[in-house]
């Protein structure tokens, strides 16, 4: 599930269309729940009932949601739209294959994350047993400050920009494990960048592990990320034969040569 669901139309100021938000906030409130009835979305987002249908009248009349008995769900016309919002990104047409033998080479799911609106959003997850068996899905926006990848990432971001991020989305706690002191994350963020190296034990999933490494452009700033994750005790029990580290960045080291 995302977890960074849309605002209240009541947070934006005067430049922002207010019926828009709330439209997205039904259509993200439709994708936590994969299908809901029209009280229940009503009571979740703090809307009047009459409100929700006009709102989910047209979508169904743009065909963006469908109505299944008392329930609504989205279309699939969202996949075209998110399918062509990847393909813009050259990374994800050349870290593929990288990331496939990443996969193949850990025997975990292998990932490419990006940056954006000040969140880490995976854009490639490929696993060598077919869909990968943890509850992260691609076009999933996720905290930067609590994930391996997003950590890596914020390390090699200038520091301008990495204040923004912290001071709009703050440092929230994920699991017992996140990181939600200040200078703690910044001795954390040293590290990595020395390194080049992250990991994540268990501070997005209390039952995940996670390594990453950097990728970063021809200015040493990170444009994503490569991670490689998986349930913490297998992770534990391969990391003693099998050297993540040197995977992760020979993969990492791979797409950057070919961006």
């Amino acid at each position: 599930m995302d977890e960074t669901p849309i605002p209240p139309a009541s947070a934006f100021d005067g430049r922002t269309a207010k019926t828009t938000v709330t439209s997205f906030r039904i259509v993200e409130a439709l994708d936590r729940r994969e299908s809901a009835r029209l009280t229940d979305l009503a009571d979740e987002l703090g809307l009047a009932k009459g409100t929700v249908h006009k709102h989910l009248s047209t979508l169904r009349e743009v065909n963006y949601v469908v109505k299944d008995g008392e329930e609504y769900r989205l279309s699939v016309r969202f996949l075209g739209l998110g399918t062509s919002a990847r393909l813009n990104l050259d990374l994800y047409e050349i870290a593929y294959d990288p990331l496939e033998k990443l996969a193949d080479a850990t025997g975990e799911v292998a990932s490419v994350m990006v940056p954006e609106h000040g969140y880490g959003v995976y854009v490639l997850r490929v696993s060598n047993e077919g869909r990968p068996d943890v509850d992260i899905r691609e076009g999933e926006s996720v905290p930067l400050t609590a994930t391996a990848g997003g950590k890596a990432i914020l390390s090699y971001t200038p520091e301008e920009r990495r204040e923004r991020i912290i001071e709009q989305h703050g440092l929230p706690e994920m699991t017992d494990a996140t990181i939600t002191d200040r200078q703690a994350l910044d001795e954390e963020l040293r590290r990595i960048r020395d390194r080049r190296l992250a990991n994540d034990t268990g501070e997005y999933r209390s039952d995940q592990h996670c390594v990453a490494n950097p990728i970063v452009d021809a200015d040493d700033v990170a444009i994503g990320a490569v991670t490689v994750s998986g349930p913490a005790d297998r992770m534990a029990e391969k990391s003693i034969k099998a050297d993540f580290a040197s995977l992760v960045g020979s993969t990492t080291a791979s797409i950057e040569s070919r961006l």
